[in-house]
């Protein structure tokens, strides 16, 4: 008799963690480790005050900024309404 095995269903979906998905969860990581090191960079250089009002700035500026460029899409791209023309150099001219 052959067996049966449960077959996964959310492969061709995003990973999701906390909220943020896909490329924003290494978004978030990233954020959370610039902050960190900012700060303690910031506290062993000039301040322990200050490096941890630069720490917790950082990190919520940091998942803020990640939040709310998730609300744009995973696959979001940039269009510009400029025509190029490509002259025989190869070279771009704006119109």
């Amino acid at each position: 008799m052959a067996r049966k095995y449960p077959v996964y269903k959310g492969l061709q979906r995003p990973l999701i963690f906390k909220g943020f998905k896909g490329k924003f969860i290494y978004w978030g990581i990233a954020s959370l480790l610039t902050g960190l090191v900012l700060g303690a960079l910031t506290m062993s250089l000039v301040s322990m005050w200050l490096g941890a009002v630069i720490l917790v700035g950082s990190v919520v500026g940091g998942l803020l900024f990640t939040a709310a460029k998730q609300k744009d899409g995973l696959h979001t791209k940039s269009r510009t309404s400029n025509i190029y023309i490509l002259n025989h150099y190869g070279r771009k001219d704006i119109i």
